[in-house]
């Protein structure tokens, strides 16, 4: 026995669904436009399921389900669009207020939800029928009329249905809102499961589509749900309003405040601030301008017992010479930022005489 959808029987459908008539290949191709071959092979290529009826083993079940039932009117789906741009947050902002919907819904008694669903599922029955009966061969050409006129009838009933229970679908959704999900991907997955519903319901049994539907969008918008959280397990970082923030000011004050720092230490290494000694051993220590990376700067106290005075005194000759360094800032321009070999022996190169 040959399983569903091992690559022999996917070879199978693919050879029975392509189309041949009796006569010649112009006429198939008249016989059949492009677009109905394509879908003719979409049809052969998955076999229908329906749900069974004791009405349509009775002789004449075809006269009478389609010619004595009577039809049932469509309803008008004008108003879904704008109604879902209403539930958008966003789509009030910077738009005019949604233009008046229709109102012209309609409610399905029992009785007429069963005419539909008795049309919709012998069309199904017929084109499981004609795939039966064509089995592994190539499909006539009337075979291939039968199967696109069950099926487009089929596909015609179950949007009819579908679009009755539009507002089914939006009712459970504002009703079961929940709070990690999105409100047009609840109505996704209950368009989904509403579809799906349409494919399962019995008639036969009694009870209406809306009981059955319900339970069905219910389950779509818990495994809903399921999946929300379990992507937030997976990854669990919030929403972080400071990541939406540009840091690009506190990056220029940084690198303003380097280079700051850059052109000081400059200056006192080079002493272009023409300060003295003590000054320069004060300012060296309290700052570790020359002290390995990472070593912490030493106190008023702790310079003073270095250099021999008191703290108060050591304060006196910082504040002098940070007075000094912030003239030399202000009248004079500093070299470019480098290691103090490197400019002391610029400084001696360019003090130096020039060899004839």
């Amino acid at each position: 026995m040959i399983s569903r959808n091992s690559p022999l029987d996917q070879r199978r459908k693919r050879h029975r669904a392509a189309v041949s008539t009796r006569g010649s290949a112009s006429k198939a191709r008249v016989g059949l436009s492009p677009a109905d071959e394509q879908l003719l092979r979409l049809i052969l290529a998955e076999p229908m399921d329906f749900m069974d009826n004791p009405e349509f083993a009775k002789p004449g079940a075809e006269k009478r389900i389609y010619r004595d039932l009577p039809e049932i009117q469509r309803p008008d789906v004008s108003w879904y669009r704008p109604l879902l741009d209403d539930l958008t947050p966003a789509s009030e902002r910077g738009r005019e207020r949604a233009r008046p919907r229709s109102q012209s819904s309609i409610l399905l008694t029992g009785a007429q939800e069963r005419i539909l669903f008795l049309k919709y599922n012998f069309a199904r029955r017929a084109v499981k029928e004609i795939q039966d009966k064509i089995g592994t061969r190539r499909p006539t050409l009337t075979q291939s009329r039968q199967l696109l006129k069950w099926y487009r009838v089929a596909k015609g009933y179950r949007e009819q249905i579908a679009e009755t229970n539009l507002a089914l679908v939006l009712a459970m959704a504002k009703r079961t809102r929940l709070s990690d999900a999105d409100l047009a991907d609840m109505i996704s997955e209950g368009n989904m499961a509403l579809l799906r519903s349409v494919d399962k319901f019995d008639c036969a049994r009694g009870f209406k589509f809306s009981t059955y539907a319900c339970r069905a969008i219910l389950k779509a918008f818990s495994r809903q749900g399921m999946k929300s959280s379990k992507y937030r397990q997976h990854f669990p970082t919030d929403f972080d309003p400071a990541m939406e923030k540009s840091n690009y000011l506190e990056v220029l004050r940084d690198t303003h405040e380097k280079e700051s720092a850059a052109e000081v230490k400059h200056i006192v290494l080079n002493n272009r601030a023409e300060l003295s000694d003590i000054e320069r051993a004060v300012i060296d220590h309290r700052f570790a301008l020359t002290a390995p990376a990472n070593s912490p700067p030493l106190t008023l106290e702790q310079v003073g017992r270095i250099i021999g005075v008191t703290k108060e005194r050591v304060r006196q000759i910082q504040n002098k010479a940070l007075e000094k360094i912030r003239l030399a800032l202000e009248t004079r321009t500093p070299l470019p930022t480098q290691s103090l070999p490197t400019t002391l022996a610029a400084t001696s190169a360019t003090a130096s005489p020039t060899p004839n």
